[in-house]
């Protein structure tokens, strides 16, 4: 694993989309809880859901896991000390390096971190699903074999392409 800058409290500006605005699953009166690891999970899905069906199709097989933080392992092995500095990874085998030879290997992971993705949702003001959307896609990526070099790459093209630079 290397450690994504992205997601290292650097502020950056998320790709433009157009996104739901975050409806919190509410009977009664208002909201007085964060949204749960049930929800970010749903978020999750239904980002991974607006992908197109050839990138849908070699997720299947990947498993999606919500935690509050990452493993204090997990951080170590990346440098990071503070565990709010991780919203996202992918662990496992990018597609282009499996082989059918390897056996006892752990499937895919996407893992997302709630407590993170809170903490940035409600310090930037960007939507949750936005937030969601973008680690998803992420690590997705990093699934299809790019590295956080190739996606900011992509990400800066995309934001060329719309008239927003994007922040690296």
């Amino acid at each position: 694993m290397e450690p994504d800058s992205r997601f290292r409290r650097k502020r950056e500006a998320l790709p433009p989309q157009t996104i739901r605005l975050y409806v919190a699953q509410v009977t009664g009166e208002r909201q007085t809880f964060a949204p749960d690891v049930a929800e970010i999970e749903r978020l999750a899905d239904a980002a991974i859901a607006r992908m197109p069906e050839h990138f849908r199709r070699h997720l299947q097989g990947v498993v999606l896991r919500v935690d509050d933080f990452a493993e204090e392992e997990v951080l170590a092995e990346l440098g990071i000390e503070n565990p709010f500095e991780l919203s996202g990874l992918y662990t496992g085998r990018p597609i282009g390096e499996r082989s059918s030879t390897l056996s006892g290997e752990l499937p895919a992971m996407i893992h997302l971190y709630r407590r993170p993705l809170l903490d940035e949702w409600a310090e930037t003001g960007v939507s949750l699903e936005a937030l969601v959307t973008h680690v998803i896609v992420h690590e997705a990526g990093h699934h299809f074999g790019f590295s956080d070099a190739d996606m900011h790459a992509i990400e800066d093209m995309a934001g060329r392409e719309t008239g927003q630079e994007a922040e690296g």
